[in-house]
């Protein structure tokens, strides 16, 4: 099974939702995000409940418990063996409609402009 290519959005120069997001998260939270990036990355498509799940309309979350709180990363196939996350956030029963639409927004932008709304740094 190829590696999946882990593409992370960027807003604008500087402006990378996920990043800004894990920031606000304690080193813990931030540690078990990274390692279920690295799971996505390595299984891709195969990747399964409960580590993740198929929201809607193309949008899916890499799941991560702590301190009971439920954190989920959103995300988009771009491509057979590519992904693009999209942003981070909390969530109760379960994910707001209006951070699917984020992710779907920005998932459009990134296939607009490729180039600009890639994050060039490290996770």
């Amino acid at each position: 099974m190829p590696k999946t290519k882990i593409t992370i959005y960027q807003e604008q120069a500087e402006v990378v939702p996920l990043l800004d997001w894990l920031d606000e998260q304690s080193e813990k939270v931030q540690d078990k995000c990274i390692a279920k990036i690295r799971r996505l990355e390595k299984m891709g498509l195969e990747l399964r409940r409960p580590e993740c799940d198929y929201l809607s309309e193309g949008i899916y979350e890499l799941r991560v418990k702590g301190n009971k709180v439920n954190y989920r990363i959103l995300y988009a196939f771009s491509g057979k063996n590519a992904v693009l996350l999209s942003h981070g956030c909390t969530k109760g029963r379960k994910v707001p409609r209006k951070e699917i639409k984020r992710a779907m927004k920005n998932l459009a932008e990134y296939k607009r402009n490729p180039r600009k709304h890639t994050f060039n740094g490290e996770l």
